[in-house]
């Protein structure tokens, strides 16, 4: 009697993703029919004393649909990811020109104006900044109150402590945040404007000019 090499429901399987494996383009039907065409090979060429039981063929089957159902959910999972690359393209792209406040201790004075922001993990009875020229002295300090958690941006007029108005520049700032005497946690957040939008192999990154780039996941607020 003559036999079939690789019918095994194993080697079947191998088949159907070697197949696969070579990048071919193959449908759902080209797969049902390739799989098909094996199993029927295997009926004809099986051994008349050996031959495959209902269990057997019920296990050939159901590998099968199982195939089918993995090329099913990878041709989903493919639409879902362009859909959501898309979505996050045309978001990108719509931030253009806005000021962001993404995580960062810069604060820049220009014309008189400086922007920032803070990010506090819970809501603080009272937050505290602190603005520092490039020397690391404190020139101005604010309490700017109660806040709830989330993000929140602020404005300094260049207005030092000693009432005289600080040069456009670059500084920094540190912020410090309690409630009832428990210190609660806080970052601080630069502001930037988005120049231009890099698309790359881990998403989309925010060209902020002298702020740097930064991940389109960092935003935390758009002004």
């Amino acid at each position: 009697m003559s036999t079939v090499n690789d019918t095994s429901s194993a080697s079947a399987y191998s088949a159907l993703n070697g197949a696969a494996s070579k990048g071919t383009a193959n449908t759902t039907k080209d797969i049902q029919d390739r799989f098909l065409t094996l199993l029927v090979a295997q009926l004809k060429n099986q051994d008349p004393l050996n031959p495959l039981d209902n269990a057997q063929v019920t296990t050939q089957l159901s590998q099968i649909s199982t195939v089918t159902g993995l090329e099913k959910l990878n041709s989903s999972l493919s639409s879902l990811s362009e859909m959501y690359n898309s979505g996050q393209a045309m978001q990108a792209a719509g931030m253009l020109g806005k000021l962001v406040l993404v995580p960062g201790s810069g604060l820049t004075l220009s014309k008189g104006v400086g922007i920032a922001g803070i990010d506090l993990a819970a809501s603080a009875g009272n937050v505290t900044v602190s603005v520092k020229d490039s020397t690391g002295k404190t020139v101005y300090t604010e309490d700017l109150g109660a806040h709830k958690a989330g993000s929140t941006a602020f404005v300094w007029d260049g207005t030092t402590d000693s009432g005289e108005k600080a040069a456009d520049g670059n500084y920094t700032f540190t912020v410090t945040a309690n409630s009832n005497g428990t210190e609660v946690t806080v970052k601080p957040l630069q502001a930037g404007t988005v120049s231009a939008v890099v698309r790359g192999a881990n998403g989309f990154t925010l060209d902020l000019g002298a702020a740097g780039q930064v991940s389109f996941a960092d935003v935390k607020q758009i002004l």
